[in-house]
Parts: structure tokens; sequence; C-alpha cells
């Protein structure tokens, strides 16, 4: 089984994202699962486009899509991808959406192939601080799971995961929630392996 999962490079001012570094520490190959990392640009459109490109070469059997949430202090696994791509700060090249569709008359929402109740249930038994989400924002992350899930085929999984901040980037920044860096990757870990036994 092969996994494409994706991390994203630094933005809003950060020097460094914790979905990339967690991303990039995992092992080539978790069980009898070989994972295709790639880090992608913090873009409406081209993260999008990166990832489609990576999913018709590789032909994975399920695309995990990795952002950061920066004030979540659980890993976020999400439900729901709106059409619509509605922002205050441009994304990394520029581009400022407000009110626009991530697919032109594409349906409102839709749902991510992930058993995310079973995966929270497993995080949290193994002391990792998770959550299910029902909003994945209307920034770049939820572009890029709306365009994911419009890509996958019958059968295949996917979806996305928010990750907390890590302590250095909430270091001196009073009420910043944050996540270590190990705990991320362990809790990255098991998601693969729950996917990996129930493809």
């Amino acid at each position: 089984m092969k996994i494409l999962i994706t991390g994203f490079e630094p933005f809003g001012g950060e020097t460094i994202n914790p979905s990339w570094e967690a991303v990039e520490k995992l092992p080539k190959k978790i069980g009898e699962t070989t994972l295709v990392k790639a880090q992608l640009p913090v873009e409406f459109i081209g993260a999008g486009e990166r990832t489609a490109e990576l999913y018709y070469k590789e032909a994975p059997a399920a695309i995990l899509c990795v952002g950061q949430a920066g004030g979540r202090s659980a890993i976020s696994i999400e439900q729901v991808a709106l059409n619509l791509m509605d922002s205050e700060m441009p994304d990394n090249a520029g581009f400022c959406p407000k009110g626009l569709p991530v697919a032109e008359g594409g349906p409102d929402g839709l749902f991510a192939r992930l058993p995310a109740r079973a995966l929270k249930e497993t995080l949290c038994q193994a002391g990792i601080p998770a959550e299910v989400s029902l909003s994945a924002g209307t920034y770049v992350c939820n572009a890029l799971m709306y365009r994911v899930m419009t890509l996958l085929q019958e059968g295949e999984q996917g979806g996305f995961i928010h990750l907390p901040f890590l302590p250095a980037q909430a270091a001196g920044k009073s009420g910043r929630p944050s996540m270590t860096l190990e705990m991320m990757v362990q809790g990255l870990s098991m998601i693969i392996e729950q996917l990996s036994i129930h493809p």
C-alpha cells in the first residue's frame, strides 16, 4: 500500500510549519505501507495542483494532507471541506480570495474519507490529544482538502489533519497551545497504521 502524505511550507510570518516538520520525520515505510512525502506551497491554487500531480504520478491508495492550525491544542481530524476560499490574509503567492469557490459548480461541501472518530479514539487512548473537527477553515488547508476529495476514486481514502503549533512557535506567547514534534509524529504514525489496517 502507498500513501501520499503532504505538509506545508511556513506561512504567516512563521519560520517553521509543524505539518512539514512532522511529515519529514516520518519513516519511509510504516509496516507494509510506503509513504510518499511532499512539501506543498501555501497557495490556494498551487497546493492542489501539486497534490494532483503527485496523485496521478504515484497512484496512492490514500492521500493524507497535514496542516498547521495555530490556537488548537489537539490533533484535529477534519470531517468536511467547504467549496469556499475566503481569507483576510494572502497566501504565499499573494492571492487573497474573497468568497470564491474552490471548484466552480462543485458541491457546497465534501466529506473526508477517513474513520475520523475511530482515529480520534486511537490517539486519545495513547495519550495524544485529538479531536474530530467540523471546520477546516476557509484558507489554503480547506481548499486543498476539497481538491483532494475531488481527486479520490472509489475505494480510496483521504482527508486532512491539522496540527497545533510546535513549542518553539508558542514560546513567550501567552495562551498559545502547542504540542511536541515527537507526539505529532507518533500521532501521524498511528493514523497511517490505522489506514493501512483498513484500506
